[in-house]
């Protein structure tokens, strides 16, 4: 069963993939011939500011029941403030989160992959903490974005081990910490 909704998935986003105009973020609802309907999401590239109004639209443009709502994380990460935002959107809409095997989910990713109701990694998870401008310190977050006790509340709400945001807050902006299966459990994020 999990071997056929991966194909599903991965036949939804391979036609993704098709459309004449790439976008970051991409929605499109798709038929399986087992699982009924499925409506899959793709993030990929960096995080921007709008990318929580493409989601939302792309949501709101595929109504209706689907028996699974996918989210695909191939992403270097980008705004932590967007991050948050899409994140709270894919969980209040019932996403499953999914890196495939030729993805990433690096820096503010982690965040979209939190959100997943269940989560598949197939690809590479990579943790840092995040960038704020004029300073590496995390410290200086509430100035720049999100402060570490908004991010603290955002992982509680995803029901992810707070040891998450204190090894993000242990990596420096210029390293990229890949997490290995035995921590993609650990923080629930596989």
């Amino acid at each position: 069963m999990r071997r056929t909704v991966f194909k599903a998935v991965i036949m939804c986003v391979v036609a993704l993939c098709a459309s004449a105009a790439m976008a970051k973020v991409e929605v499109e609802a798709g038929q399986h011939k087992e699982l009924g309907r499925v409506l899959v999401a793709k993030v990929s590239e960096d995080i921007t500011p709008g990318d929580y109004e493409a989601l939302l639209k792309g949501i709101k443009a595929n109504p209706g029941q689907y028996t699974k709502k996918i989210v695909m994380l191939d992403s270097i990460g980008g705004s932590l403030a967007e991050a948050l935002r899409i994140g709270r959107l894919l969980r209040e809409t019932g996403f499953d989160a999914w890196v495939p095997s030729t993805g990433v989910c690096q820096g503010s990713c982690v965040y979209l992959l939190a959100a997943g109701r269940s989560k598949n990694v197939r690809g590479s998870v990579g943790i840092h903490r995040p960038y704020y401008s004029g300073s590496d310190s995390v410290h200086s977050a509430s100035a720049f974005g999100p402060s570490r006790a908004t991010q603290a509340a955002y992982f509680k709400d995803m029901q992810i081990p707070l040891t998450l945001l204190e090894a993000i807050s242990a990596t420096e902006p210029r390293h990229m910490r890949v997490l290995t299966l035995s921590e993609l459990a650990r923080y629930r994020l596989n």
